[in-house]
């Protein structure tokens, strides 16, 4: 039995990073189109494949300190810095 070549790539979608997968609890397609514009639009640059759960616990976390919308995104790119970070030091690079 063969693959077929979309099935082959749409597992190997995250890229060569060392990020572990999870199974999320709740509809990924819903859960994005909840998030507030801003924040979809970030992720959208985003150089990591973030999910809308770990978009949206950072960006409450920002908020609930009172951060501005600037400072809120400021979190969210040192948040995926330091997850390239971990994932570069686990890479030995």
């Amino acid at each position: 039995m063969s693959h077929s070549p979309a099935r082959t790539s749409a597992k190997t979608n995250l890229g060569k990073t060392r990020v572990k997968r999870r199974r999320r609890n709740e509809d990924p397609m819903r859960a994005y189109d909840q998030l507030p514009s801003e924040l979809r639009l970030w992720m959208q640059e985003a150089k990591l494949p973030w999910s809308p759960a770990s978009c949206r616990r950072v960006w409450r976390k920002a908020k609930a300190r009172g951060d501005s919308l600037e400072q809120a995104l400021i979190s969210l790119d040192r948040a995926e810095a330091a997850t390239l970070a971990r994932a570069s030091e686990a890479a030995g690079l």
